[in-house]
């Protein structure tokens, strides 16, 4: 090891054997390189402040601008140092070490001429551009290990301070804090801090280990554990997570821990041990995996005894999405529950625990320019065991569907092909298969101003039966002729020299004729009479599904408006309005309904008005001209003036089946609280369905998230609550149960808001 440099010693060198003698030196430099790198680490400790609020918090402090050396040489300047014959050196007053944007300055410095090692005390200071350290003493040597005593440090750029009563670093990267306390909270706030006998962050791997840690929050202890890893890099790391709490009317105070398993770079797991204080202890995992044409998750919960019903409880959800070449794709879903009131007694919310079906499916699908190929076996578990068997849905398997475009090249004619085969599987009722053909030629014009797309066809229908009604065919069919004219305007008018938004006008009508067959001997697997929307008004089959063709001679008429920004695209207002005319009245219906005996359709309406001074509305809306009465309505209104402030007003309306208001707002009410509510009113059972309260305060290293929630389980009737609690230790982690996912659901236009605006450090 070379000794130091000096050459710009002003002062003599003391003789051989002599006593040393003091000298004033500028500097000494020193070759090898200090250990920025174990320094560095130390700050993903810190993340950044999070808070909703008017206020600011104070700017974590910005890292000193030290002017970087011509080498990687040590340089080390004093007021005064003294000189020993075997070169070692003690310098004092004033001293500062610098090496390439790191500093350390203290009141005394002694080098050992030997080892090369040099040791500082007095007001010690570290600072490099992620860090400073302040201690009463310290040491490095050349290879790059170095070690504080009673150390205070602060991460730069970011909230992050703490101390600790020893700080070692290796040359590698490794840093060991020993007896920590560490906090992301401004000085002289210290509502949450970490304590840890050692800490260890390992650079190479990108992991933290902490022993014997334990945290506190407003001088109450959160948890305690004696080993607990954690990553200090953007890679992820196995390690334990942190606990949910929460409590429901079904299961009592719950408390939950997860672990998480890095187990591959495309993989990973996380199991969840818990404790419901009404039920007992149960286990949750979630499995993930991606590759290069899948990826899929495992989702499922164990409860071995419940002990509210002694007997145990599970719960299973697995989906699959893989690429299997350039074409084809294969999708899998699978769920299934140990008994019929699990949703009722673990899930939360009106709609989830009144679940009635669980769907399970695997499908197979082909994709190429003339070819769209579908293959799916579906059945379900039925949770509502209440529910008739003649009622629930039919398996099918399989259920395939090909569809075929193939274009007559110079014509602009195209032939079309629709198919289905599909076998029907149930318990009880009339089973078996069935075989649509819809052959179809079209020709299509498009150009900016008009559409013109007639179209001809032929639907077939084959049934092959299984258990027929006494009386019944057991090979039934159907065969009938089709045709079809959709065809439209597009008007435009803008006026870009005022400024104003472009505008359309597009009439639309589309001309169906299908002749009348009785069909009332085919079997019903899978059809219904959907509601009307502007989107089923221009179907030329009214009925969804493949048991009935309705027949027609109408006349579907609608007319949009449009006011858009030409420059942008960005949609002003949309205005429809459309209904069909009946020039013969449509005989073919379902079992139990009664067919339509007037000219006409409702009328229906869409309006969709966006961001005008902060208001959003939408409106569909369906009219029957001949009883003067509203058959459906949905209106919503939204203001949200930012992204903190919004409030929602909605109403549901269909006739004799619903009739409800929903009203939500999430809305600061001072500098750091806020609010968040929901209510669903049912004008027709004169209660409430569900009601959301909570309540949210942020700081500029803490927030706490209350949510308490009632609402009535559909199956049942019964009215039950639930409260949960989130919280954020802005800077180390959370404890958090999704309160933020449930409430993005509940409140439309509802998220969790960004940083809380900063200001000058105090």
């Amino acid at each position: 090891m070379r000794g130091p440099d000096y050459t710009d010693y002003n002062a003599a060198r003391a003789r051989p054997g002599s006593a040393a003698t003091s000298v004033t030196t500028r500097s000494i430099q020193l070759p090898q390189p200090f250990a920025a790198r174990a320094f560095a680490v130390l700050a993903v400790l810190g993340a950044s402040a999070a808070a909703r609020a008017t206020d600011v918090c104070p700017v974590p402090p910005s890292a000193p601008v030290i002017a970087p050396t011509l080498d990687d040489r040590i340089r080390i300047e004093s007021d005064s140092a003294i000189l020993g014959a075997d070169g070692d050196a003690r310098v004092a007053g004033k001293v500062v070490v610098s090496q390439n944007g790191r500093r350390i300055s203290a009141d005394a410095l002694t080098y050992d001429q030997r080892t090369g090692h040099i040791a500082v005390k007095g007001k010690v200071r570290f600072l490099d551009p992620k860090l400073r350290i302040d201690s009463d003493a310290g040491s490095y040597d050349p290879t790059g290990r170095a070690d504080f005593s009673n150390a205070a440090f602060q991460l730069f750029g970011r909230a992050g301070r703490g101390f600790a009563r020893s700080i070692d670093l290796s040359p590698g990267g490794q840093v060991r804090l020993g007896d920590v306390r560490y906090t992301a909270c401004p000085a002289g706030a210290e509502d949450w801090t970490l304590h840890a006998s050692s800490i260890d962050l390992n650079g190479a791997r990108q992991q933290g280990t902490a022993r014997n840690a334990y945290l506190v929050f407003k001088h109450v202890p959160l948890f305690y554990t004696p080993f607990l890893t954690f990553p200090i890099g953007p890679e992820r790391q196995s390690g334990l997570l942190y606990p949910v709490f929460g409590h429901t009317g079904n299961s009592g105070y719950s408390v939950a821990i997860p672990y998480y398993f890095n187990l591959a770079p495309n993989y990973d797991l996380t199991l969840t041990p818990g404790l419901m204080t009404a039920r007992g202890f149960d286990v949750a995992g979630q499995y993930r995996y991606l590759t290069a044409s899948s990826h899929g998750e495992l989702d499922a919960m164990y409860l071995p005894v419940d002990q509210e019903t002694h007997s145990s409880r599970d719960y299973l959800h697995f989906t699959d999405l893989s690429d299997l070449g350039a074409h084809q794709r294969v999708r899998v879903e699978l769920a299934g529950v140990s008994d019929s009131s699990y949703f009722q007694d673990f899930a939360v919310g009106s709609a989830a625990t009144s679940v009635t079906f669980l769907d399970r499916r695997a499908s197979y699908q082909y994709r190429d320019s003339v070819w769209r190929v579908d293959a799916e076996f579906q059945n379900f578990q039925t949770i509502d065991i209440s529910l008739d068997p003649s009622l629930r849905p039919y398996s099918r398997v399989p259920d395939v569907t090909a569809r075929a475009l193939w274009p007559i090249a110079g014509t602009g004619w195209e032939f079309a092909l629709h198919s289905e085969a599909v076998d029907f599987l149930r318990n009880v009722g009339t089973t078996g298969l069935r075989l649509n053909l819809a052959p179809e030629l079209r020709w299509e014009r498009r150009t900016a101003g008009y559409f013109f797309v007639p179209a001809v066809g032929w639907h077939l229908t084959q049934y092959d039966l299984t258990h027929a009604a006494p009386g019944d065919p057991s090979s039934p069919s159907l065969s009938l002729p089709f045709a079809r004219l959709d065809t439209g305007l597009i008007f435009e008018r803008d006026d870009p020299s005022n400024g104003h938004p472009e505008q359309t006008l597009e009439p639309r009508m589309v001309y169906s004729y299908v002749p009348y067959r009785n069909q009332d001997a085919l079997p019903v697997f899978d059809t219904a009479l959907p509601d009307l929307n502007l989107t089923e008004l221009y179907q030329t089959n009214r009925f969804v599904g493949g048991d009935r063709f309705g027949d027609a001679n109408q006349l579907s008429i609608g007319m949009t408006t449009r006011w858009f920004d030409a420059t942008t695209g960005r949609q002003y207002l949309s205005a429809t309005l459309g209904q069909t005319r009946y020039f013969t009245t449509p005989r073919v219906t379902l079992p139990g309904l009664a067919p339509t005996t007037n000219s006409a359709s409702n009328l229906v309406g869409d309006v969709e008005l966006t961001a005008y001074q902060n208001v959003n509305l939408k409106l569909d809306y369906q009219w029957d001209p001949y009883s003067a009465t509203t058959e459906k309505s949905e209106v919503s209104v939204q203001y949200r003036p930012d992204a903190a402030r919004m409030v929602n007003l909605g109403y549901r309306f269909q006739h004799d089946v619903l009739d409800q208001w929903d009203g939500s707002f999430a809305w600061p009410i001072t500098h750091r609280w806020n609010a968040v509510a929901r209510l669903v009113y049912s004008v027709m059972d004169h209660q409430t369905i569900e009601q959301v309260a909570g309540f949210e305060y942020r700081s500029c290293c803490w927030a706490l998230q209350i949510v308490q929630r009632r609402y009535v389980v559909n199956r049942t009737g019964k009215l039950t609550d639930s409260i949960a609690m989130q919280l954020e230790l802005l800077g180390f982690g959370s404890v958090r149960n999704g309160n933020d996912t449930f409430l993005r659901r509940a409140i439309g236009g509802y998220s969790a808001v960004g940083p809380m605006p900063v200001g000058p450090a105090p």
